[in-house]
């Protein structure tokens, strides 16, 4: 836990920008995974599912919350898991909803692009939390 600061309100923000990454990966993944089988049952949820331009919305909604937090959490060289899982998770991500020739792979690369960086961000989110914890004693 060395290397992670103190409570700040800096590092609140970071912590609600982790929660927030992480719902917009849990958004992802209702939007490839729930809304395609509600669909079969309301033609409006069907509607959604397949619109391509939803897809592309969430991740650059992800993308700036994301990068700005591997870009704090590596100006302190602190983390590196958080750093590798969040650029992978967010790369699969991208090309998913970008990538045109990896289409019928789009599904597959959202699911496990928005697991791992949502799973990034937990872990993140949950460190800091320790680490508080753990000196909360201290402050």
């Amino acid at each position: 836990m060395a290397g992670v600061a103190e409570s700040s309100p800096d590092n609140n923000r970071s912590a609600h920008l982790d929660l927030y990454a992480a719902g917009m990966c849990t958004l992802c993944l209702v939007h490839c995974i729930v809304l395609p089988l509600a669909g079969t049952l309301l033609p409006i949820a069907g509607l959604v599912s397949e619109d391509e331009l939803v897809h592309k919305i969430l991740v650059l909604m992800a993308a700036p919350a994301t990068l700005w937090l591997v870009y704090k959490t590596a100006l302190h060289k602190r983390n590196s898991t958080f750093i590798y899982l969040a650029l992978s998770g967010l790369t699969l991500l991208v090309i998913a909803a970008f990538v045109e020739s990896l289409a019928k792979y789009e599904v597959s690369l959202t699911v496990a692009g928005a697991t791992i960086l949502g799973a990034s961000h937990l872990q993140r989110w949950l460190r800091i939390r320790r680490y508080r914890r753990a000196h909360a004693e201290s402050f």
